[in-house]
């Protein structure tokens, strides 16, 4: 009777045993379904969508990920489960290459808009088109009156590409400046506007070489 017992104690412990470990695997088999699945899920959102929501879904990648990577501690016979784990890594991975280009150039994108709207001031209609057809006579003066006190308050900040972006606008104002003498500005716009272009000039030339030789500087560091 005693060896009995002994023996339906080791065989309950036996069977404990095996469900703890059985339980263990079907966890693990469902998070790393779950990891799968999420990384193939991700991978269909269009690049634009899956950008502006990058912080997130890298976030919920980093915790499914983890959860299923945990859940093969203790699991034997887990070699099919981690491949499946490094094959969702790796399509992940070169999803992530394509978003972040996305995500870098939208926000290239954004911080350039920035920039225009805060020196072309408020009549500025916000459109890419380097025409400037929204500039006419009347609005003309307070267009370089912004435009040259904003790169004067912010000379100090500006890199040598947000030069570049300076130049391109600004050369694109004074062709439609062009335009517009002909359609009536006025003598004295005209004089204030010459009185600005002057304020303007040596202050790009001085303040681009400035910024280049700063990024020189840095990259030599």
């Amino acid at each position: 009777m005693k060896n009995l017992k002994i023996t339906l104690g080791l065989l309950a412990v036996a069977v404990s045993f095996t469900a703890c470990t059985d339980e263990k695997k079907l966890q693990a088999e469902k998070d790393v379904a779950m990891y799968a699945n999420y990384v193939d899920s991700v991978s269909n959102v269009e690049m634009n969508e899956a950008a502006n929501d990058w912080d997130e879904i890298q976030k919920d990648y980093d915790r499914l990920k983890m959860n299923a990577e945990n859940s093969l501690t203790g699991v034997e016979e887990d070699q099919k489960l981690k491949e499946s784990i490094d094959n969702a890594t790796v399509r992940y991975e070169e999803y992530k290459v394509k978003v972040v280009t996305e995500k870098e150039k939208a926000d290239a994108e954004n911080a350039k808009m920035t920039m225009r709207k805060t020196l072309l001031g408020p009549t500025y209609d916000g459109s890419a088109d380097m025409t400037f057809a929204w500039v006419n006579k009347d609005n003309i003066l307070s267009v370089y009156d912004n435009f040259v006190t904003t790169v004067e308050n912010n000379k100090d900040s500006y890199s040598r590409e947000d030069w570049d972006e300076i130049k391109l606008l600004y050369e694109a104002l004074d062709t439609r400046k062009n335009t517009v003498e002909k359609e009536g500005l006025s003598s004295e716009d005209n004089r204030k506007i010459a009185a600005l272009k002057i304020k303007f000039a040596p202050m790009y030339t001085v303040n681009r070489i400035g910024a280049k030789s700063e990024e020189n500087e840095e990259a030599k560091k």
